[in-house]
């Protein structure tokens, strides 16, 4: 019984969590601003777009054969032909292990990250930097690699690692993924540092806020019913409640 409050303070809180990292995603739009792709990296605030800059000359004078390697191999990893089939997987397993609240929120986190992506590169519409290292597609602000990095290793994360130091450590472990992955965009010059900044920021903002929402829906039906919260590490919620 003692630990039904503590699991609830935990998912209230990281929503909390997830909107701060979503409203500084929102900030992260207004200070760069739409502007003709041809003008950039040219920012609402010009701080933000001479950062972005002086962002791209310092990874021009660290690049060297090693970390351009290094940098490619994260390109593909970070590309549909990888995060796809791995977010298939995810949904799949869960579903199979009747994992329903961590599949829907899985699920939603996927769906809604690439809708918002798409929706705000058409709107702002930005340039890229020049001569990058690998090849690009479509306008650069936010990252899309920033954006599925952080959603997908995010909301991995949640969902297969009950709350505990075993998933703290899995926890950081994302991070790092997210801010690697984000550098090396910037490394190959296929986006601005402002543009993977959003893009981490919306990612894992979404992966957070859908597995607090999604458990708090859950918990909200379960005690409609009369019935105990499930533990968040049960196996099946869905079979704890018919038996």
């Amino acid at each position: 019984m003692k630990a039904e409050p503590r699991m609830l303070a935990n998912h209230r809180r990281a929503f909390f969590w997830s909107l701060a990292l979503l409203g500084a995603c929102g900030a992260s739009l207004f200070l760069v601003g739409r502007h003709a792709p041809e003008v950039a990296p040219l920012t609402t605030i010009r701080f933000v777009g001479r950062f972005d800059t002086t962002m791209n000359g310092w990874m021009l004078d660290v690049r060297n054969a090693y970390l351009t390697w290094i940098c490619k191999v994260l390109n593909v990893i970070g590309g549909g032909v990888v995060t796809i089939p791995v977010r298939i997987a995810a949904v799949l397993v869960l579903a199979l292990r009747r994992r329903w609240a961590r599949c829907v929120a899985f699920a939603l986190t996927w769906a809604s990250s690439e809708i918002v992506l798409n929706v705000s590169k058409s709107w702002f519409h930005r340039g890229r930097p020049p001569s990058p290292l690998v090849t690009t597609v479509g306008s650069s602000f936010p990252s899309g690699h920033a954006v599925a990095g952080a959603a997908t290793a995010v909301a991995l994360v949640l969902a297969f690692f009950p709350a505990g130091e075993r998933r703290r450590r899995w926890e950081w472990l994302a991070v790092g993924f997210a801010f690697v992955m984000s550098m090396s965009r910037v490394y190959l010059a296929a986006h601005w540092f402002s543009d993977v900044v959003a893009g981490t920021l919306l990612g894992a903002g979404i992966a957070i806020f859908w597995a607090a929402a999604v458990t708090e829906c859950r918990d909200l039906i379960f005690r409609a019913r009369g019935e105990p919260i499930p533990r968040d590490d049960a196996p099946d919620a869905s079979l704890q409640a018919g038996k």
